[in-house]
């Protein structure tokens, strides 16, 4: 299959976990780097091998099919808007952008231009989260009546060299983190009807406790925890928990639970984990993986799969529908907290589709 070429526009910590596990999809033909501190582009380009050049000169290379854009998420959207005006598609890392009009008009923007938009989180196409896919839909756990999914830690000074960011507008743990909850359990259980949800913001500003900057402090604007229940089209009610503020808990990340049993599903910010069932009144067992992309950090599956797609002419599975409803969930947080009352959602995408047999056999790599 003829390769489809990828000019990457924004060279920060994530980038290094895409180029590395591009180099796992020989349908992806890494073509530029670009960012806009330069010296972040060029020190890329000598890890792998690559060159650096602006971003004028990879709008306006014929050969890149696909801008992978990895800016800041405030830059998502504008960024996304300029690839799409230069011809190409775009596969951007999450969130798809800080606001649901923005995300909307990016999705109008492409379906003007007849071009695609593709979005992470692709850690659903792991191969414990298929897994975990098949087993619902196979009925394993019955019919699904609810669930619960929690991220909780201290905050993100504690370990990045540059955290100001996750504390401004655009920000908090809703933006940064529940994307990839959400995107999981809309692969597992279809698409958002409703919204109830509280937030708070327990701390006015944060200590950096990670280098180079250790001790310096930084303003808080955002809300920092959030506790929320979501209702599904399918009747499912899943309670979520998103915070900056816990220095330790004992939940797991993802719990379905069915009217025949109850499933773990593992962390959804990695491509693999232990999966774990309980059928009713009996022990908990530990389920094979049953699909590939398990046993890495598989972080540019969900672009190679767009490329592919743009191949075979089929819709591709890490799709801005799916990342504009999950952004319309993540943005209803607020506003359901701000408004103290339910707030419903009005997008519907499908649920991406599974892993086919034929790619379990031959991966996508092949």
């Amino acid at each position: 299959m003829k390769k489809v070429g990828v000019g990457v526009i924004g060279c920060g910590v994530i980038s290094g976990d895409y180029l590395k596990a591009a180099k796992g999809f020989p349908i992806l033909d890494i073509r530029g780097l670009s960012d806009m501190v330069p010296a972040a582009a060029q020190a890329r380009a000598r890890e792998f091998g690559l060159k650096a050049v602006s971003v004028d000169a990879l709008l306006a290379d014929p050969s890149i099919e696909i801008i992978l854009n990895l800016t800041i998420p405030k830059a998502h959207v504008a960024v996304g808007l300029q690839a799409l005006d230069a011809g190409k598609h775009v596969y951007s890392e999450k969130p798809l952008g800080v606001a649901f009009k923005d995300g909307r008009k990016l999705m109008e923007r492409a379906a003007k231009k007849k071009l695609r938009v593709g979005s992470a989180p692709d850690t659903f196409l792991g191969g414990a989260h298929q897994t975990c896919r098949r087993l619902i839909d196979s009925g394993k756990i019955g019919t699904p009546v609810g669930g619960t999914a929690y991220f909780m830690c201290p905050g993100h000074e504690r370990w990045h060299p540059a955290p100001d960011f996750y504390y401004q507008a655009g920000g908090g743990p809703v933006l940064d983190m529940a994307p990839y909850y959400l995107t999981g359990l809309v692969n597992l259980l279809g698409p958002v009807a409703r919204v109830a949800a509280m937030t708070s913001m327990p701390k006015k500003e944060r200590t950096i406790t990670s280098q180079p900057r250790h001790g310096q402090k930084i303003p808080v604007q955002v809300a920092t925890h959030a506790a929320g229940t979501l209702e599904f089209v399918s009747g499912a009610l899943v309670q979520v928990s998103m915070s900056f503020d816990v220095p330790a808990h004992r939940h797991l990340p993802i719990e379905i639970y069915g009217s025949e049993g109850t499933l773990v599903v593992p962390d959804p910010n990695w491509f693999g984990g232990e999966i774990e069932f309980a059928p009713a009144k009996d022990k908990w067992v530990k389920l094979k993986t049953e699909f590939p992309y398990a046993d890495a950090n598989y972080r540019s599956i969900g672009l190679a799969d767009m490329a592919h797609a743009i191949r075979a002419n089929r819709p591709h599975r890490a799709s801005g529908a799916l990342a504009l409803h999950v952004l319309e969930v993540m943005e209803a947080f607020d506003r359901s907290a701000k408004a103290r009352t339910t707030i419903p959602i009005g997008t519907r995408p499908a649920r991406p589709a599974p892993l086919s047999e034929s790619l379990v056999r031959r991966k996508l790599a092949a």
